[in-house]
């Protein structure tokens, strides 16, 4: 296959990106390279409370729970299937479209997912839903512990997408813990998924990589997606280190968080941010990239990873996206 196919606007899946779209997108990722900056440098932000958007949906929605839904849909907060991750299962088996669920649990529901997106990630994830699996009706929903009376979480999951909502709940942890998103592809074109502007990005950072400092952040084969452990200062991160790039690269890197953040309601942005500085910021990552299932064989690597002692996001460009996000720190003994 010709690289060229490789070669679209951001966010393209074969069909153009429109003005106003595009627009608003720019502005989005310009604002938030803005709140990356000032993040760093200001200890201001606490993530998610009872009170934001999705969680008052997540409210409304365990309150309108019957005694036989929440024998199916709830468990208690440290139950086993809260920390598990994967690119496409069902945390329990009643799908939304079901009638397992009333018109009104599922527009609740619906509310509790666009609150936990910005505009432009809400309107990509419905999207990459409906191509994926055919539209939210076909994930499923669990709730973790009860709001109102202690810790709780709420979990959607399906083919290639994990979200969550815990007020707050699991401290130090960004979006509740780890997060997945992912889409499907034409074969051997990765243009030719929703999330290509991502590797875009990161590629602009690869692309401004002396010959040194790229055979440093170009290795051979990447490790298992799952594996985004949160590993602590004393973790072994690889690729090379954000603190070993010129000024204008790490502008690059700090531009790359804003665009992979982008997608997300600002609290979840905030908290991310936060955890960063208190690990020792940006300079603490490390990017690298890999060589194996290179679609194109264009050397546009479509497996890469950003880490650092309290931050994972592992992409996996191919043969579709898997994308796992895991950002918090550390649990002490």
């Amino acid at each position: 296959m010709s690289s060229d196919n490789k070669k679209s606007n951001p966010g393209s899946n074969g069909k153009p990106v429109n003005r106003r779209t595009f627009v608003k997108s720019v502005a989005g990722v310009s604002a938030l390279t803005l709140m990356t900056a000032r993040s760093l440098n200001a200890g201001l932000f606490s993530g998610p409370s009872l009170t934001s958007a999705s969680e008052t949906g997540v409210s409304e929605f365990f309150r309108s729970l019957t005694a036989d839904q929440k024998a199916t849909l709830c468990f208690p907060f440290e139950h086993e299937l809260r920390h598990r991750i994967s690119a496409n299962w069902h945390v329990t088996e009643p799908t939304l479209g079901e009638t397992f669920f009333t018109s009104s649990q599922r527009e609740m529901i619906s509310r509790v997912v666009k609150g936990l997106c910005s505009e432009e990630g809400h309107e990509r994830m419905l999207r990459q839903m409906d191509d994926d699996a055919g539209g939210l009706h076909e994930f499923s929903v669990a709730m973790f512990g009860e709001p109102g009376a202690g810790a709780f979480e709420f979990m959607l999951t399906g083919r290639h997408l994990t979200l969550r909502a815990d007020g707050n709940s699991v401290d130090k942890a960004a979006f509740g813990g780890p997060i997945v998103y992912g889409h499907d592809q034409i074969e051997e074109d990765a243009s030719k998924n929703i999330y290509y502007y991502q590797t875009q990005q990161t590629d602009s950072v690869f692309k401004s990589l002396t010959p040194d400092q790229a055979s440093k952040a170009l290795l051979a084969k990447a490790p298992a997606e799952t594996a985004v452990q949160i590993q602590g200062a004393a973790g072994v991160f690889a690729g090379i280190k954000v603190s070993d790039l010129t000024a204008d690269q790490k502008s690059q890197v700090e531009k790359t968080l804003a665009i992979l953040l982008a997608p997300y309601r600002q609290e979840d942005v905030e908290e991310v941010m936060q955890i960063l500085k208190e690990s020792g910021g940006v300079d603490q990552l490390s990017m690298a990239f890999y060589q194996h299932e290179n679609i194109g064989d264009d050397q546009e690597w479509d497996i890469w990873r950003v880490e650092g002692p309290s931050f994972v996001w592992h992409f996996r460009g191919a043969p579709h996206v898997h994308a796992y996000i895991n950002i918090g720190h550390v649990k002490q003994a």
